[in-house]
């Protein structure tokens, strides 16, 4: 599907939630990707992407930067303490912020750099074991401790499970979100990001219905 055509389906969800055109952020999820694709996309003018990995955007991203202005670059994937560093280097945006260690170690980082990312707190709304996030009983706590550091938190990121209606799960981030006044949600993907908008996301993570199939990957639901 081409970019242009994400977008239209992008704003006429956004009509039918009757939301003003433009107040949804499409990240492109490059990861794992052939440059070409993420250049021909560039091309077209898409500027904000997310990647999986600190070591990847940092094999690719430094010389596209370079090649196309006003690129955004979004983590949405884990972050080891090990890489905040380079990750806040790296990234314009940290969606993955989903325990007190890294918080901590986000906090320390930030105030020798003297600057902070905007922050989303990933929540795992289906509370699966092999997922991270923060579980959505601790949510409410997590938000206070990190803002406790001054960290900058601007919303939520979620990913439902494979198996699962994913509306109740936006709905549930959005009522956390909510209740703590915060205004961002990053939640919906390629199979569901309408669902997404129609309950309130400001951000969108589309990669395989973007770019089409990736190079590598296990059995997640599409991005």
């Amino acid at each position: 599907m081409s970019l242009a055509e994400i977008r239209n389906r992008i704003a006429q969800a956004e009509r039918r939630a009757g939301r003003p055109e433009g107040s949804v952020t499409l990240v492109a999820v490059s990861k794992m990707q052939p440059l070409e694709r993420v250049i021909e996309t560039l091309e077209a003018g898409q500027r904000v992407f997310g990647e999986n990995r600190v070591q990847e955007a940092a094999g690719k991203w430094p010389a596209l930067r370079e090649r196309f202005a006003g690129v955004e670059l979004h983590l949405i994937g884990p972050l080891q303490t090990n890489k905040v560093r380079q990750a806040l280097e790296l990234f314009d945006v940290i969606q993955t912020l989903d325990r007190p260690k890294l918080a901590r170690k986000l906090a320390d980082e930030a105030q020798a750099r003297g600057a902070c990312p905007p922050l989303y707190v990933q929540v795992n709304t289906g509370e699966e074991p092999q997922k991270a996030g923060v579980a959505p009983a601790e949510a409410d706590a997590f938000i206070a401790e990190c803002r406790a550091m001054d960290l900058p938190l601007v919303g939520l990121m979620c990913i439902p499970p494979v198996n699962e209606e994913p509306a109740p799960h936006f709905a549930l981030l959005r009522k956390i979100a909510e209740r703590n006044g915060l205004s961002g949600l990053s939640m919906g993907m390629s199979d569901d990001f309408e669902s997404a908008i129609s309950l309130g996301a400001t951000t969108v993570r589309v990669g395989s219905a973007l770019f089409g199939p990736r190079e590598a990957g296990g059995g997640s639901r599409p991005a």
